[in-house]
């Protein structure tokens, strides 16, 4: 079963949630045990496949970092908060997070574009 951690303890992911803005980025950060990896990305491909087919839904990228390190990282991009919600928050969603392995962290949470002259656009 995966877990939860918070990024923002000051800002967590449910509190997140209540929020309406758009578009958003979430970064999911997960650490797992080496021998976990095939597991877990079994459980996020078909949790990926699951989201890609919700309405709001943009894109994902998944990464992995390198070397020996025990983190992935996935970007998904939404259309708004509210869509991500209703994804997140489904009951097939929650039921699917019981098929990743028992040492699978995920430190989910919501970003949006800044904006910054002659660098990046919101």
């Amino acid at each position: 079963m995966l877990r939860l951690k918070l990024l923002d303890e000051t800002f967590p992911i449910q509190v997140q949630l209540a929020e309406d803005q758009s578009p958003v980025v979430l970064l999911n950060l997960f650490e797992i045990d080496q021998a976990d990896e095939d597991a877990l990305m079994r459980a996020w491909e078909a949790d990926a496949n699951w989201m890609k087919r919700q309405p709001g839904y943009i894109s994902t990228q998944l990464h992995r970092g390198v070397g020996a390190s025990r983190l992935l990282l996935n970007y998904a991009v939404w259309e708004s908060i509210a869509h991500f919600r209703a994804a997140f928050t489904h009951p097939e969603f929650a039921s699917a997070l019981a098929n990743y392995p028992s040492s699978a962290v995920a430190a989910p949470h919501l970003f949006r574009k800044l904006s910054v002259a002659n660098l990046c656009m919101a």
